[in-house]
């Protein structure tokens, strides 16, 4: 028996996936100048906070606060009945149902901002869900854990075999350390749904230009070359806010590998922000903006600017989030597709957010058996049918041509292991540095190397504010 009490309305739809790595901003580039000293902050608070809660560390899986309570499973989320992640945790609960017959799922509907603002204070008592939907990243999933909060869930992840289930790069967002870093450490969350940044294209505006899609950075330069030759601006461009961000990483992956990807988001080793990776990137980016394939006013244009203009047909292409994938389909007149960004193994994007256990859940073993069911291929099919990008998902069982390409896109990456986050992640505060530096890159006030100047030294601050250094 279900039921269901809606405590809020829920945010819903695709913003979900502009939440970057935990704050309550709308984009995955966020601004974390509210939290700049949350997290360092963790490591001292987290004793006082532990002994109140009962402790959270350790390896382990989920042990309940109070008296375990077969009877009854209490979900926390806050999706639309008809997102895609509202469809398939729907199934997910259907099949629990069936194989829990004696179980009551009580489901209550929550927004992100009340999840977000009180979760810290619900889950100091005892009424708390037996599983909960939470933003990944440091700054909430991972001061949960290092408060003791959220119930570690390393044995769970073996014994259902997760680890099998989601690529190294799924799990980063999904393991904390003692401080509370992403990356390392037991599990405390599972994501089953990701995003990623890839390519939208106007294939109406391709085909009059006679162009093909671009399989290397190299034939994307000629494309946009072609068009710039034709009088078109080749790239719609944001750079108020996270999309130009992204367009530079995304050049910076070009010459990236792992190794950097884990120096630059996990602090596993020093960044050289005027080293080759991060020199070609910024550099690159200055010549396509002296080349006109970056619009000269796209300095003070936002992420809605950018999509309306393509959607329009301003623009032949949008380097942007799968979170759009919703909205272009639905608005865009013409016709149009989507590749991943040329020649790059390592693409922008992440898991979607966690399920997590609140420590003092009354249903710890329920929770982990629900977790384990919203893996389920046939869960996950539902994801993939409805464009929510499942992490164990089958593309070919997609009929849907435009869900089917997105889906296949995001597997390609997961195939290799290619996600590599936002360039906002590693440091409090860093999106309002990179919108800054970049900003200035596309006005020609800054070179090249003054922008690495200005983001390595916001890096370098942030990285010692976190680490106590």
């Amino acid at each position: 028996m279900i039921h269901r009490r809606i405590v809020g309305a829920s945010r819903g739809g695709d913003d979900h996936g502009r939440r970057g790595a935990g704050l309550d901003e709308e984009d995955p580039m966020l601004d974390r100048a509210r939290t700049a000293r949350a997290i360092a902050l963790i490591a001292a608070s987290t004793l006082t906070l532990t002994a109140c809660v009962g402790g959270g560390g350790g390896g382990g899986g989920a042990s309940g606060g109070g008296d375990t309570d077969d009877t009854t499973l209490t979900i926390w989320h806050y999706e639309n009945d008809d997102s895609a992640m509202g469809q398939a945790w729907a199934k997910a609960i259907e099949i629990f149902e069936d194989e829990h017959p004696d179980v009551t799922v009580d489901v209550e509907k929550q927004t992100f901002e009340q999840i977000q603002k009180n979760a810290k204070i619900v889950l100091t008592g005892d009424d708390v869900p037996d599983v909960m939907e939470y933003n990944k990243g440091n700054a909430t999933a991972g001061q949960l854990a290092a408060q003791g909060l959220i119930a570690p869930l390393t044995d769970a992840a073996e014994k259902n075999g997760w680890a099998d289930k989601l690529s190294g790069s799924l799990q980063t967002t999904a393991r904390y350390d003692e401080n509370g870093l992403m990356g390392s450490g037991d599990w405390y969350g599972v994501p089953n749904y990701g995003e990623f940044v890839g390519v939208y294209y106007n294939k109406q505006m391709f085909e009059k230009a006679g162009l093909e899609v671009p399989t290397t950075l190299d034939e994307l330069e000629q494309v946009m070359k072609a068009f710039k030759d034709d009088g078109v601006t080749p790239l719609a461009e944001a750079g108020a806010e996270y999309p130009m961000g992204q367009l530079w990483y995304e050049l910076v992956l070009a010459n990236a590998d792992r190794d950097l990807v884990d120096r630059y988001q996990l602090f596993d080793g020093d960044v050289d922000f005027h080293g080759p990776e991060l020199t070609a990137a910024t550099e690159k980016l200055d010549r396509w903006i002296k080349d006109g394939y970056v619009a000269s006013d796209s300095a003070g244009l936002t992420a809605e600017d950018m999509g309306v203009a393509f959607m329009k047909g301003d623009y032949p292409m949008m380097v942007s989030g799968s979170w759009w994938f919703g909205r272009v389909t639905a608005e865009m007149k013409d016709d149009w597709g989507q590749f991943n960004f040329p020649g790059n193994t390592l693409q922008v994007g992440s898991s979607g957010n966690l399920w997590v256990v609140p420590t003092n859940a009354d249903s710890p073993s329920l929770a982990e058996e629900f977790i384990d069911t919203t893996l389920r291929p046939e869960v996950q099919d539902v994801l993939a049918q409805t464009g929510g990008l499942p992490v164990a998902g089958d593309a070919s069982t997609i009929t849907d041509e435009k869900t089917r390409e997105l889906t296949q896109n995001f597997q390609d990456i997961l195939d290799d292991d290619g996600l590599a986050f936002y360039p906002d992640w590693p440091v409090p505060g860093y999106y309002d540095t990179i919108v800054s530096q970049l900003q200035s890159l596309v006005n020609q006030s800054k070179t090249p190397d003054q922008v690495l100047d200005g983001l390595g030294s916001a890096y370098t601050d942030g990285k010692a504010d976190l680490l106590g250094e």
